[in-house]
């Protein structure tokens, strides 16, 4: 398992397409995020950690950290924020 820590989340791979995310230690959410769904959105070369890290720091910047659901696939963020696809596209 892998973990990458940055600005109070820390993301760690917890099976296939599944994620551990913790929130400066006061939330925890499961993410799953299909192949299919990291390419679209991920950097050249960037992690799986280092993408959910961005799609965090994406949310946390609109909603608290309490306020984000424990329970969700990363796509679901766009049925919520419309600009997610855009705001994450690789550049």
């Amino acid at each position: 398992m892998s973990a990458m820590s940055s600005a109070g989340v820390t993301v760690t791979a917890a099976g296939e397409d599944r994620y551990t995310v913790r929130v400066s230690g006061r939330t925890e959410h499961r993410v799953t995020a299909r192949p299919e769904v990291l390419r679209r959105v991920a950097a050249a070369g960037e992690p799986p950690e280092q993408t959910l890290r961005r799609a965090f720091d994406f949310l946390l910047e609109r909603e608290p950290a309490e306020s984000i659901l424990r329970s969700f696939a990363l796509e679901d963020i766009a049925r919520y924020f419309p600009e997610f696809w855009e705001e994450m596209a690789p550049r």
